[in-house]
């Protein structure tokens, strides 16, 4: 995260005009600009783990980690600069939570890339703060508008689900899978049989889909689940405990927090952070697993079939096989033995 995103150096190019401000950043901090950006006092919430670890370097107590901001991470911010994620719905629920939050007066600021549907902050946000673009360079688009109103907050209203089988799905804004089972995920669950025991760890483990149909047919399975997302980790525990599963489930980047080894490690990794295509998160799983792993034990991941898995498969475990496939996705499977590269 050394170099700046478009939208980091659309807010550069007006830093004069936050140096006397106490900012609250919040949305999709994908660098570390509100620990660097000159200001009279900066802090930080982020729903995303593997955020907060890069700017929690800098900036310590002063950025959160949570599913909901609260009052103590608002403080005395008078100014809000918010990043416009890909996720409408996302927004909605992290823009309704700050504003709640933030002193009637304080200047709001939304930066984000044209293609991510930015634009639409300024009808989201027309009742409470009328917003009005500023300024447009790199392909985003920065808005500028001042709070007037401030919305009522209930994140229970957010909640959804949705039923696969017999098991009850709950999701989120900004969980992967949202509104249904994706394809990929439905490949990588046709290949897993019934009666599976030991350990399972699903890694990004987005609604917790994954890992309740697993234990559905599978019951002597011990289950553990992470994901980066802490819609996702609050997403996974109400699947989990709306089915009667039991399993560990907290948030980790990649294997960051995990401790311990597995008899399979299953995923479906990302291949965004953001807008922005990034392998770095598979890759990582790939590599990292053959130190999860017990001997015997296997790493199985769907993805789409144009990504280059197979030479990192083959680098990490000395070989790989394709157990099911589509003309869109692949499920590679990879035993640990002797071989793999630890």
């Amino acid at each position: 995260m050394s170099a700046f995103t478009p939208a980091s150096e659309v807010l550069l190019r007006h830093s004069d005009d936050f140096e006397q401000r106490r900012i609250l950043f919040a949305g999709d901090l994908q660098d570390d600009l509100p620990a660097r950006l000159e200001t009279a006092a900066s802090r930080a919430h982020t729903q995303q783990f593997h955020h907060w670890q890069v700017l929690n370097r800098q900036m310590g107590d002063n950025v959160r980690f949570s599913l909901v901001a609260e009052a103590a991470d608002v403080a005395d911010s008078d100014t809000l600069v918010y990043y416009w994620p890909k996720n409408k719905p996302e927004a909605q629920f992290q823009l309704m939570n700050l504003l709640s939050l933030l002193p009637v007066g304080c200047d709001i600021f939304v930066v984000g890339e044209n293609r991510s549907g930015v634009r639409s902050a300024e009808q989201m946000l027309a009742e409470f703060a009328p917003l009005g673009k500023i300024d447009s360079a790199r392909r985003c688009g920065l808005y500028h508008g001042r709070l007037e109103t401030r919305p009522s907050f209930d994140a229970d209203a957010f909640w959804g689900e949705y039923h696969l089988d017999n098991l009850t799905i709950k999701t989120l804004p900004g969980v992967f899978s949202r509104d249904c089972l994706d394809i990929g995920s439905q490949l990588l669950l046709s290949t897993l049989t019934p009666h599976t025991k030991g350990k399972v760890l699903d890694i990004g483990c987005g609604a917790g889909v994954l890992a309740a149909a697993l234990a559905s047919h599978s019951p002597k399975v011990r289950l553990t689940l992470c994901d980066v997302s802490a819609p996702a980790v609050e997403a996974s525990k109400a699947t989990l405990s709306a089915n009667d599963i039991e399993g560990d489930v907290f948030a980790s980047n990649v294997f960051s927090e995990v401790n311990g080894r597995f008899d399979m490690i299953i995923s479906n990794p990302p291949f965004h952070d953001g807008l922005q295509t990034s392998l770095d998160a598979a890759q990582t799983l790939i590599r990292g697993a053959v130190r999860h792993l017990n001997s015997g034990g296997e790493l199985r991941i769907v993805a789409n079939a144009f990504l280059p898995y197979p030479n990192v498969l083959d680098e990490t475990f000395g070989f790989h096989e394709v157990i099911a496939q589509t003309g869109r996705f692949k499920v590679y499977r990879a035993i640990m033995t002797r071989q793999a590269k630890k």
